[in-house]
């Protein structure tokens, strides 16, 4: 008896002692380890206490891809043998990316929030819709007749489910930078942080009153001249004020990049990225092998389904032979015979539409033939030019004038905005910014290894030395001789070029509606001027995931290691 008395206290004492464990390990973030302070003691003090962030949220119309190892180019398929594809080992990030490519609907919206905030009946706000505007003349042809299209494909309600075309990489580019204004501009109006403006019959949504996240950060009430009616109450402040402010009032705190309420910002998906989220090698995953290559976006080697219900049915919206886009009347084989509306095929294993076939899509990359092992081989991009804001003589950043508009005229005379009204103005860094820095040592890095002073003959030399920029590619260089009322002087170059590549380049990747069978591969690339637009390319948007690579719990492995 007293043995099981004994046995019990110390029982009791064993459970108390892990209860007291568990306590302490429950909530780590309570008290610093480094200094003390518990979260409750910043707040009092008015310091940002630990948040309770519970991990990025996947941005609207967008799906998580998992990033990895995978073979970049690796394809079943090279008639050609250009080494335009060869296979390079890469790891990729973890990014998310837009289920189908941006729709008419969709781009519309952009068109009309344009026309809305920077009406073309303003003489200083001219170019910017127009800029915007896609090429409809596309859908031509010298011996087609296609001339409807050109009138109602991004119109009529008949296609506006279908992926817009007609879009340059630059226009593709520059709605990815409004569609992040206009997403965390709709977060902030949620979180009662910004009233809503289209609403508010006092308020004119028209030039000055633009949101825009960078100059929000930097100093919110640069935004719609420094009104700050414009603000609602605001997120609540850290340390309790005694009074309160009226309804009406802002009496809270502006969101910080450090609440993570905001999305870091929409973009074209990288080469490597577009290629890794349409292969989905997840799907032929064994443990830690990648069993097989994949020749589409979808498993197996044939672009018919295999299921029972379906048999047979195409697997994509592509050419299936001259003068064959649909099949045979009463029998299509694809159920289009330009492009289609999205979600007509099954998604391939990450939840992705149309990732082979419809449209082609832009990526955010410039071109080059080859990608060899001495590339980067972790998150492979081609095209940084590292930036820095703009700082005036008085130390303050310098946004975009909304009175005074700066234009940039395109090689095919097309006149677009340099910033749009209401952005921070922004340089490429010089030499002395990147001075002693071994990561990289100048901010244009476009043709880095491939085209600048260090692979050509001149590399012992100093580029200011040089009388003319060294080009390692003799592509075309169109004359760009301004005119009167700053319109371009049409020429062309009329020297024998050898190649079509510059740094101007962009790629696109994917097979579209004309295209045939082979274009089908994810690792097939091909490459277009940025300013051009074609009846066969589209886009899709991509955002960093931040934090870790997938929100599912990680699992211990190889628990008999000792660590």
């Amino acid at each position: 008896m007293k043995n099981i008395i004994a046995n019990s206290k110390y029982l009791l004492i064993a459970v108390i002692a892990i209860s007291l464990i568990s306590c302490h390990n429950r909530n780590p973030r309570s008290v610093s380890s480094l200094t003390g302070w518990s979260s409750k003691d910043k707040a009092n003090a008015g310091f940002a206490p630990d948040n309770n962030y519970k991990g990025q949220l996947t941005p609207p119309g967008m799906v998580l891809i998992e990033g990895g190892a995978f073979t970049m180019g690796s394809v079943q398929d090279d008639v050609v043998f250009d080494w335009n594809t060869t296979p390079v080992k890469q790891q990729v990030r973890s990014f998310y990316m837009d289920e189908t490519e941006v729709t008419n609907t969709e781009y519309k919206f952009y068109l009309e929030w344009l026309a809305q905030v920077f009406p073309s009946s303003d003489e200083n706000y001219n170019h910017i819709y127009k800029a915007a505007l896609p090429d409809t003349l596309v859908w031509r042809d010298a011996l087609g007749f296609n001339e409807l299209l050109t009138k109602t494909y991004l119109r009529h309600p008949s296609f506006q489910d279908y992926p817009v075309v007609g879009v340059s990489w630059i226009q593709a580019s520059n709605y990815c930078k409004w569609r992040t204004e206009v997403a965390n501009e709709r977060i902030l109006i949620e979180k009662g942080v910004l009233k809503n403006i289209y609403e508010d019959d006092s308020l004119s949504v028209a030039g000055k009153n633009r949101f825009d996240t960078d100059v929000y950060f930097e100093n919110p009430y640069l935004l719609f001249e420094g009104d700050s009616t414009i603000y609602d109450k605001g997120l609540p402040e850290y340390k309790k004020s005694k009074g309160r402010g009226s309804r009406e009032e802002f009496s809270g705190r502006h969101v910080k990049m450090e609440d993570g309420l905001t999305i870091p910002g929409f973009r074209l998906p990288t080469e490597a990225e577009w290629e890794f989220a349409a292969k989905a090698d997840v799907e032929n995953r064994e443990y830690n092998n990648i069993r097989g290559r994949k020749k589409y976006s979808w498993n197996g080697k044939y672009t018919r389904n295999k299921d029972r219900r379906s048999a047979g049915d195409q697997l994509g919206n592509y050419k299936q032979g001259r003068g064959d886009y649909s099949g045979v009347p009463g029998w299509s084989s694809d159920g289009a015979d330009i492009t289609m509306a999205i979600k007509q095929y099954p998604p391939n294993a990450y939840g992705l539409y149309d990732m082979s076939g419809n449209v082609a899509e832009w990526v955010n990359d410039v071109y080059r033939p080859i990608i060899d092992n001495e590339a980067n081989d972790f998150n492979y991009f081609r095209g940084n030019v590292f930036s820095k804001q703009m700082i005036d003589s008085e130390g303050k950043v310098v946004v975009a004038d909304y009175n005074n508009m700066e234009y940039d005229t395109l090689d095919n005379g097309k006149i677009v905005a340099k910033y749009l009204p209401g952005t921070i103005k922004t340089e490429t860094i010089t030499k002395e910014d990147a001075y002693m820095r071994p990561n990289y040592n100048q901010g244009y890095n476009i043709n880095a290894r491939d085209g600048e002073l260090a692979s050509t003959k001149h590399f012992e030399k100093d580029e200011d030395e040089l009388d003319t920029k060294p080009r390692m590619y003799n592509s075309p260089v169109t004359p760009r001789e301004i005119g009167e009322k700053g319109l371009m002087i049409q020429q062309y170059d009329e020297e024998n070029r050898t190649t079509m590549i510059s740094d101007q380049s962009r790629v696109y990747k994917g097979g579209s509606w004309q295209d045939r069978e082979y274009w089908l591969d994810p690792a097939q690339r091909r490459h277009l001027p940025e300013f051009m637009a074609t009846s066969y390319i589209g886009f899709r948007c991509a955002v960093d995931r931040l934090g870790p690579m997938t929100p599912k719990r990680r699992k211990r492995f190889n628990s008999d290691v000792v660590r």
